[in-house]
């Protein structure tokens, strides 16, 4: 609905030579219903963190081929929750008609098969539909690396 400045609606109603008491009620009016009516503005928009990171000073990973999907939930939530967050997405999921039809047993699947609008309500954003390949990094930047930059 588009808003209209309550100075234009006065303007209108001199214009239209409106009786000045009848004026000044509609005016009160506006106001009255401008304070009862609530924000048209919805929710703001929930701060995200990536998640799928993974650090490997030791090693520990050197030779394993790991894959994976990149997912965000809200800054505020342990990422320790998104896996279970991903279960009821799979779960609201096969309770619809295509869920019922076809339904996902897998996160791989979840992330293929489970729509935006299901996975928001659980508040867990998939971003990638197709797993990705983890890579590991030691976490350190090479000597080298930097003294070449000054060159």
């Amino acid at each position: 609905m588009a808003k209209v400045d309550i100075e234009l609606v006065k303007r209108v109603m001199e214009r239209n030579q409106v009786d000045t008491k009848v004026m000044l009620q509609v005016i009160e009016d506006i106001h009255m219903e401008m304070d009862n009516q609530p924000d048209e503005e919805g929710e703001k928009p929930v701060k995200k963190q990536f998640v799928f990171l993974a650090s490997d000073p030791h090693g520990e990973l050197e030779g394993k081929d790991l894959i994976g999907w990149v997912l965000q939930i809200p800054e505020e939530d342990s990422p320790g929750l998104t896996e279970e967050r991903l279960f009821r997405s799979a779960y609201e999921f096969n309770m619809t008609k295509k869920g019922r039809k076809l339904p996902v047993r897998t996160i791989a699947e979840v992330c293929e098969n489970v729509s935006q609008k299901i996975s928001k309500e659980q508040k867990v954003w998939i971003k990638t539909k197709e797993p990705v390949l983890l890579l590991r990094t030691s976490n350190k930047v090479p000597i080298l690396a930097a003294s070449k930059e000054k060159d």
